[in-house]
C-alpha cells in the first residue's frame, strides 16, 4: 500500500513515528509535509494530502494536527475522500470496513504511540466489506456533488 502523509505544526512531533510504523507494516510512505514545527495552517496540509490519493487511485493518507478534527474536516472537502478521525484501533478498523475510509486522522494531543502503531495496523489490515455499506459509501459520495440523500 502506498500512504501520503501531512500534518500541522502540532501534528509534526508524531509524524516520524507514524511513518516509522507504515514502514515496519511493509508500506510505502510519501511525507508532504510540513518539513519542520514552526506553525502552518492545516487546511493547506490536508487539501495536499487528499489531493495526492484522490490523484493516486488505491492509495492511501494519514493527517495528524493536534486534535484531528480540524484536519478532517478540510481533507474531507475534496471530492473523494473519506477522511475518518479516529481515537483507537477499533475506529479505524470500522471505518476501513464499513466507510471505505481512505484517509486515516488522528491528533497528537489526543492518542500515545501505541495507540497510533494499534491503529495504524488496523487500517491497513482492514478491507472494505461492501456489501450494505457500498450503498451508504455512495450516499457520502454523493454528498459531496450535493445530491439530495434520500
Amino acid at each position: 500500500m502506498r500512504f501520503y502523509i501531512a500534518t500541522d505544526h502540532a501534528g509534526y512531533a508524531l509524524k516520524e513515528f507514524t511513518k516509522n510504523c507504515v514502514r515496519e507494516l511493509g508500506h510505502e510512505i510519501i511525507d508532504l509535509g510540513p518539513d519542520n514545527a514552526d506553525r502552518v495552517d492545516y487546511p493547506d496540509f490536508a487539501k495536499k494530502c487528499a489531493n495526492a490519493v484522490v490523484a493516486d487511485e488505491g492509495s492511501f493518507g494519514i493527517l495528524i494536527c493536534g486534535t484531528g478534527i480540524g484536519i478532517s474536516i478540510s481533507a474531507n472537502k475534496v471530492k473523494g475522500i473519506r477522511a475518518a478521525l479516529c481515537h483507537d484501533a477499533y475506529t479505524a478498523s470500522a471505518t476501513r470496513a464499513h466507510n471505505d475510509a481512505n484517509i486515516l486522522c488522528f491528533g497528537e494531543r489526543v492518542v500515545g504511540k501505541g495507540v497510533v502503531e494499534s491503529m495504524i495496523e488496523a487500517f491497513c489490515n482492514t478491507k472494505f466489506e461492501g456489501g450494505r455499506h457500498s450503498g451508504r459509501v455512495a450516499k457520502i459520495e454523493g454528498c459531496s456533488l450535493g445530491a439530495d440523500l434520500e
